[in-house]
């Protein structure tokens, strides 16, 4: 029976999870994810619209700040559909085809993330350890060069990775772990050999976030070390200050893909609600605290809105 063949081992359909065990409440349960959704869309899409319109803020720090904000907007979108379906409509079930494209707009918009977390910590470096040189460093073009290369770098190495899933074959459950379609998740239910693409996949998370935590790092090694031989503490104090956004959202995005990472290699053995609960900590934290943290301590950002809500209302 060809049929019956292609449906065990080319599924058509996987199956999302939304809360184990508290299936009969996820219309309630969705209600703080909606919220968290609104705060994350509105919130990411009021940075941008603040930085497009106010020409002041037409510096590379918020240029890169700009970049932040559509990623997180991106990776918000990437997940709204399936995870409404779920908790509102117990509508689970994702195409093959569906899961793929959905995979590869999670893990480019996660990747490309960690670039522009890296690109600002070089932003930081150069405005503290050579600000005389700060603009003919950061130019205009050079920063549209970083974004296009950005996009080459992490679209070079995630659809190969979803190339390789696409040659498996599926004889066994269906059913993910969580409510968005991720790789280690849908790698796992196949019951071919998997070793290329678990390699394969190491080395991109060795060679992409691995790699800009590292040298995010070492950029901030060279800052202390800059800072610290400031003789004035105000001054030193300042210098710090415009560091606090942004090691702020360093924290806030990569102890939750660690976090996720680690219960993916080590947690086979834990309960369904910690892979799910993780994997929403993952997608939602970042993108909702980001325009909060910027808004809130960055200055510039705080007094744009409030001229455009101003603006508004007169």
């Amino acid at each position: 029976m060809p049929s019956f063949n292609q449906s065990i081992f080319h599924p058509t359909v996987f199956f999302l999870t939304g809360i184990p065990g508290f299936e009969t409440y996820h219309a309630w349960i969705f209600i703080p994810f909606c919220c968290l959704y609104v705060i994350a869309i509105s919130g990411n899409g009021m940075i941008l619209f603040v930085i497009i319109t106010e020409s002041s803020l037409h510096e590379p720090m918020y240029y890169f700040l700009s970049m932040l904000s559509f990623m997180d907007l991106g990776l918000c979108l990437s997940t709204l559909v399936t995870m409404v379906g779920i908790f509102w409509f117990n509508a689970r079930e994702i195409s093959f085809d569906a899961c793929i494209g959905q995979m590869f707009f999670i893990h480019s918009f996660t990747l490309m993330e960690s670039s522009v977390l890296l690109a600002m910590a070089f932003d930081r470096y150069v405005a503290i350890c050579n600000p005389l040189r700060y603009v003919t460093i950061l130019t205009n073009s050079r920063i549209i060069k970083v974004g296009f290369a950005i996009v080459v770098r992490v679209t070079t190495v995630v659809v190969p990775l979803l190339l390789l899933l696409k040659r498996l074959s599926f004889c066994g459950s269906h059913i993910l772990h969580h409510s968005y379609c991720f790789h280690p998740d849908v790698m796992k239910l196949s019951c071919t050999d998997t070793k290329i693409n678990s390699a394969f996949g190491l080395a991109i998370v060795i060679s992409t976030a691995a790699l800009d935590s590292v040298l995010i790092l070492l950029s901030y090694v060279l800052i202390i070390h800059s800072v610290l031989s400031i003789a004035s503490p105000e001054e030193r104090k300042k210098a710090f200050g415009t560091c606090i956004s942004h090691t702020s959202a360093v924290a806030i995005f990569y102890i939750p893909m660690i976090s996720l990472s680690l219960v993916h290699r080590f947690g086979k053995h834990a309960p369904p609600l910690v892979h799910t609960l993780i994997a929403n900590i993952y997608l939602l934290i970042p993108p909702v605290m980001n325009p909060i943290i910027y808004s809130v301590k960055t200055k510039q950002i705080r007094k744009a809105m409030v001229k455009i809500f101003l603006s508004k209302l007169i």
